[in-house]
């Protein structure tokens, strides 16, 4: 990975910020099959359980950013001594990355309030809100600049993402049988402010120190790997006692395992050479490509008006939020808008 007279890091003349986009894209509709795969596979015994999985893969997370800052470094002796001294002297920035772990858990305890008191169609349309709060947080805690093309872009993109996961064959009722409306509705609401809060807060640790992205990355993955294994007896308790920990695991889990990992290293790189901005864009581009794929390849999934408007809309924000309006449609534009003011003076 080399840089171009003091820009940004570049792999293979590629910036990173591009480079970081792609592989989040290919990374999250891999882990969308081979999660499907190994939820879906005939099994002797009972299924493994997705806590246990998520530990898991902090946990591999974790030795992977090891390795790469072993490599960074030079040596393993060298990285484990910036390691030690990160944990055992460094008291502010380990609780500086505690926040975002926090949060997220924060997080997973609405959205699961959400569902229980919302209907899947106006959870599902609701959630897309995280990234207009991305945006709202990114311009005041990170100073961002949005021109008024790319806040137009960002309400396309939401509004394209809401199509397209808008569940079909949905009732119209607005929470479930028992459920309350109004409190999914606020929890639903805070899991976005509290979505955009952790990535935009992890975005600025990450850009705003001097901290290197594996040493960044070891730290969290050991905040993430303690929630998850409380969080592992806390949901899953009783299984964990009864069939074991590794319950349901395979070599297909396994590798559902490594593919989660390597999103949460890929993530920390699109938050340090890109932004949670284009982070949306990029999940948003995962969700077209997925559901392309799952209709082609498994045929779980028929595309619908509703799924072409939404990838128009997808396409189109992208487009739009990347390259801006094309110059000779601003021309257009400007010539129309001065037609209409002469006519206004007459």
């Amino acid at each position: 990975m080399g840089t171009q007279d003091g820009s940004q890091p570049q792999l293979c003349g590629i910036p990173m910020k591009w480079v970081s986009l792609l592989m989040l894209v290919a990374q999250t509709v891999s882990v969308v099959f081979a999660m499907r795969l190994s939820r879906t596979r005939a099994t002797e015994g009972p299924r493994y359980l997705n806590t246990t999985a998520v530990f898991f893969s902090e946990v591999l997370k974790l030795l992977c950013s090891f390795v790469f800052l072993s490599h960074e470094q030079g040596n393993v002796t060298s990285a484990a001594r910036t390691v030690a001294k990160t944990f055992t002297r460094s008291g502010i920035e380990l609780l500086k990355v505690s926040v975002p772990s926090l949060l997220y858990t924060v997080q997973n305890n609405l959205l699961f309030i959400s569902l229980s008191n919302l209907s899947g169609a106006v959870y599902q349309v609701t959630y897309q809100l995280k990234i207009l709060t991305t945006a709202v947080l990114s311009v005041i805690i990170l100073g961002k600049s949005l021109g008024l093309e790319k806040w137009c872009a960002l309400f396309i993109l939401f509004a394209g993402v809401a199509l397209i996961q808008l569940p079909r064959g949905e009732t119209k009722a607005s929470s479930p049988s028992g459920g309350n409306a109004a409190v999914g509705l606020a929890a639903v609401l805070s899991a976005c402010a509290t979505s955009g809060l952790a990535g935009v807060y992890l975005e600025k640790i990450l850009k705003q120190t001097d901290s290197s992205i594996w040493m960044r990355n070891i730290q969290l993955a050991f905040f993430g790997g303690i929630l998850a294994y409380i969080g592992c007896y806390m949901q899953d308790g009783n299984q964990i006692r009864q069939d074991g920990f590794l319950q349901g695991y395979s070599s297909l889990v396994w590798a559902v395992i490594a593919l989660q990992a390597v999103g949460g290293l890929v993530v920390a790189a699109v938050l340090k050479y890109a932004d949670n901005i284009l982070k949306c864009f990029g999940n948003a581009m995962s969700i077209v490509i997925s559901c392309l794929m799952s209709a082609a390849l498994l045929q779980e999934f028929e595309p619908d008006l509703l799924f072409v408007l939404g990838t128009l809309l997808v396409l189109v924000a992208t487009t739009l939020y990347s390259l801006g309006v094309p110059a000779e449609l601003k021309r257009l534009i400007i010539r129309e808008r001065a037609k209409v003011e002469d006519g206004a003076k007459v």
